[in-house]
């Protein structure tokens, strides 16, 4: 009978910048993760706070080290999951000039606003059709 060895998986390779990504959980380092966007993809703090939903200050934790709890990593889940979507489809710094830009296709909204609205899922709709060629 043969002998199957695991190994534990190395942190895995963000295609934007090289480094981990945590969208699966697993993030210790949330200060040096969100420092991470905000220099990949030219979004100040601000934009995170809008980007995840909390409150200013819940963040400014998360980048002092502070863990989020469950239903805040699962926010940052999310916004890492778009980033990375997002960065399949254009150049990882054009992400924050693009979501604060009003956009035709979300009827002259900023992806940004999508976002705070809860239809996350019209940008997801948009990155199907990109990256499948599909009209939109």
């Amino acid at each position: 009978m043969a002998t199957v060895t695991k190994t534990k998986k190395s942190i895995t390779a963000h295609p934007a910048f090289g480094t981990f990504r945590f969208s699966h959980r697993g993030a210790r380092d949330y200060a040096s993760l969100l420092q991470l966007y905000r220099d990949t993809f030219h979004l100040p703090q601000p934009m995170l706070v809008r980007l995840t939903g909390f409150s200013p200050r819940s963040v400014a934790k998360w980048g002092q080290g502070e863990a989020p709890s469950l239903k805040q990593e699962k926010a940052l889940v999310e916004m890492d999951r778009l980033l990375d979507g997002l960065a399949r489809v254009m150049e990882p710094a054009q992400v924050g000039r693009w979501l604060k830009q009003p956009n035709t296709a979300f009827d002259g909204s900023t992806p940004l606003q999508v976002v705070e609205r809860g239809e996350i899922d019209r940008i997801w709709r948009m990155l199907y059709d990109l990256e499948s060629g599909q009209p939109g």
